[in-house]
Order: C-alpha cells, then sequence, then structure tokens
C-alpha cells in the first residue's frame, strides 16, 4: 500500500466549500468538522472561503452561529420578482417578539407583565406559525407554564449572528424593528441570559436532526 497524506489546508477548505455548497441548511463548524479528518483547521478554511466571496454575487455568512452560502444583499433586487409579499407583525406582535428577544425565555404571564395588558394567543400564535418564536420549555413552577424564546428565523430575519449581537433599544427603534412606547420596566439584560435556563424543563427530550443534505445524483445498480 503507498503512503497516505493528510490533505493540506487548500484541500480542506475544497471540502468545507463543497460541505456548505451541498447542505441544505446552515452548518456549524461542529457539523463540518465531523465530516473532515481529525485535527482538520475548519475555522482557518471557513475565515479563508469567507474572505475569498467577500463581495462575489455568493457570499458566506453566520446565522446562529452556522454557515452558508447566501446571494449577496446589494443583489436581493434581482429576485424581487419570485419572492411573495412577507406577512406584517402587527404593533402588539413586535412588541412581544421584542420582549421575548430580550427576556428569553419567558412565560405568557411574564409577557403580559411587561407590557402592562393582556396578550391576545392569536399573537403568539402569529410569531409561532411565522418561525420566529418557538416554545422553550417549562417552567418548574406551579402550573409549569410553557416558556417562550426566539428561533433560528429570528436570526436570520434580522441578520443576526447570534443574541449576543442584539442591539440596544435606541437602535432597535432607530432600525425599525422597535415600532412602538417602550413599556415601563422593559430593560434590555444580559443576552446571556437566552441560553439554557436551569428553571426550565424542556418540551421533549433528544437531540437535534443532523444537517441534510442535497443529493443531485441516483445511485445505480
Amino acid at each position: 500500500m503507498g503512503i497516505q497524506f493528510a490533505p493540506d489546508h487548500l484541500e480542506i477548505e475544497r471540502r468545507v466549500e463543497a460541505l456548505l455548497f451541498a447542505a441544505a441548511g446552515p452548518l456549524s463548524a461542529a457539523d463540518i468538522a465531523r465530516r473532515l479528518p481529525e485535527g482538520a483547521d475548519v475555522g482557518g478554511a471557513i475565515s479563508a472561503l469567507r474572505e475569498r466571496y467577500q463581495g462575489r454575487g455568493v457570499e458566506l455568512e453566520c446565522v446562529a452561529d452556522r454557515w452558508r452560502f447566501r446571494t449577496a444583499p446589494d443583489l436581493s433586487f434581482l429576485m424581487t420578482e419570485e419572492r411573495e409579499e412577507p406577512r406584517r407583525l402587527s404593533k402588539a406582535a413586535l412588541e412581544t417578539l421584542a420582549i421575548i428577544a430580550y427576556h428569553q425565555p419567558c412565560t405568557r404571564a411574564e409577557i403580559e407583565s411587561v407590557r402592562g395588558v393582556s396578550l391576545s394567543k392569536g399573537t403568539l400564535d402569529l410569531l409561532l406559525e411565522m418561525g420566529f418564536v418557538r416554545l422553550k420549555g417549562r417552567r418548574r413552577t406551579p402550573g409549569r407554564p410553557v416558556t417562550y424564546a426566539t428561533a433560528e428565523k429570528f436570526l436570520e430575519h434580522f441578520s443576526l449572528s447570534s443574541l449576543y449581537d442584539l442591539p440596544g433599544v435606541q437602535e432597535m427603534k432607530a432600525a425599525g424593528l422597535l415600532d412602538l412606547s417602550i413599556p415601563v420596566g422593559f430593560e434590555v439584560p444580559d443576552p446571556s441570559r437566552a441560553s439554557d435556563d436551569e428553571d426550565d424543563a424542556p418540551l421533549l427530550a433528544g437531540e437535534e436532526d443532523s444537517p441534510e443534505f442535497a443529493q443531485d445524483f441516483v445511485a445505480e445498480d
């Protein structure tokens, strides 16, 4: 048998590029590393690819700590004819989404406490349906109320790499993300509070599904 050499950094970069191109959704560094030789410099390959694609028609971006190729933002007008008109969120829905983003995980009662008014069931249903919000778990308190948190689509929609990139309240209002009068008691807490809370019990046990890859070939007998 001949001597097998470990792939060099250019080959690792090619493989990372191929994985990102074929993936049906964004991939984390850990997802990529599992498909490469042990010790492969995934971070270096991603950095090199991001620099190489900077300013091109397709760019490499990070969404919720996962990587994907996407059309350059300044070329989005080319795809406008094939895009559906996005649903607009009401003031109550925007207000609720902002409270969940900055106070997650939180219960319906906690949302109502911050807003100072009752919350219609349809508002949370709409945010869940649009994929901006997800059910996080159940609070370990009497009644075990359900808690809510933002979903990855929230980060994707507002072009945030992670919850740590959430802007301050004034920045959100300037960007049009908060078209409302901030309720009394609304604060911007440490984003780390958005991580798993020991006071919450998960709704379902089990690991996340592995990323899927698009297949453009048919196996022959």
